[in-house]
């Protein structure tokens, strides 16, 4: 005997800030390919190639973010939430990706320095904060993977600007070109650290791992506090794709003497279980002399 709850919502705030993002995001990667080629800057250039990749990540979140909105079917009976989970692995690989290429652009300047155009580079890097630094914001309440990957990456761009900034300062007053190329290895270095971490909190999900806010244990507790529960067994907790999750568990019963008895004891279940918020919650309600069958 079975109790499934589902709890449908939209979230359309999501879709729009990723569009925003996305166009905010192609604009200034364009801006940023002149902006870094007139002013001879490879921090500027690398950042670019770092935006070009999101733009490309972001235009394929921004889809899979509207395709994870979709309600369930035959094909996906969960429902297409997990597509937004995809976006924030492609995201990260790509970031990754362009990375590589900046690393490598880097340190040939490094070998071959170069002189960059300090008033160019200060100018750009107030035009990079405030573009970045608005995309971040529309992001930064995001409860998805999807949009905590691209939130994070946008701040980084905004910090990675204030750096590009200051080097423009100092450069205006004294010549170290090497400067510029190394700032870029710094600010490249702390993204891949950071998307690291974030793709390892994605394939985590991916795995279906327990989602860190869920207290199974405390779960399990409030359960067996009710009247007439045995004991609570084959409980599971997986997230879709990182803001809403799934629930499971086998609750067996004593002394339930009538199906009225039986009615009140489900809903008290469904009461406790609807407070902590799940998507979609399946109950297996065993009686005392019955035997439990989970193939898992």
């Amino acid at each position: 005997m079975e109790i499934f709850i589902t709890v449908g919502q939209h979230h359309e705030h999501s879709n729009k800030n990723l569009k925003v993002a996305f166009f905010l995001n192609l604009g200034f990667t364009i801006l940023e390919v002149f902006a870094g080629l007139y002013v001879n800057s490879i921090a500027i250039i690398s950042d670019a190639v770092h935006d070009m990749g999101d733009s490309m990540s972001l235009g394929l979140s921004w889809y899979l973010d509207k395709k994870s909105k979709q309600k369930p079917d035959k094909k996906y009976s969960f429902g297409y939430a997990r597509f937004s989970l995809l976006g924030a692995a492609i995201n990260s690989v790509v970031i990754l990706a362009s990375s590589v290429f900046i690393v490598y652009e880097a340190i040939g300047r490094l070998q071959n320095p170069e002189e960059s155009n300090a008033e160019g580079m200060v100018l750009f890097a107030l035009v990079g904060i405030a573009v970045n630094g608005y995309a971040a914001w529309r992001l930064s309440g995001g409860k998805t993977m999807n949009e905590k990957v691209i939130s994070w990456h946008l701040i980084e761009d905004v910090l990675g600007w204030v750096a590009i900034l200051i080097v423009g300062v100092v450069l205006h007053f004294k010549h170290i070109p090497y400067l510029d190329p190394v700032l870029s290895l710094c600010i490249t270095l702390y993204i891949v650290w950071n998307v690291f971490k974030r793709l390892k909190e994605t394939t985590f999900l991916f795995l279906q791992g327990t989602p860190v806010d869920i207290d199974v244990t405390e779960i399990e507790q409030d359960l067996l506090k009710t009247k007439f529960v045995e004991n609570v067994h084959h409980t599971h907790v997986w997230s879709l794709e990182g803001e809403h999750h799934v629930f499971s568990t086998h609750v067996k019963l004593k002394s339930i003497e009538s199906l009225l008895v039986l009615a009140k004891v489900k809903e008290e279940l469904k009461a406790i279980v609807k407070k902590y918020g799940f998507e979609h919650v399946t109950i297996e309600v065993e009686l005392v002399d019955e035997d439990c069958f989970d193939p898992s």
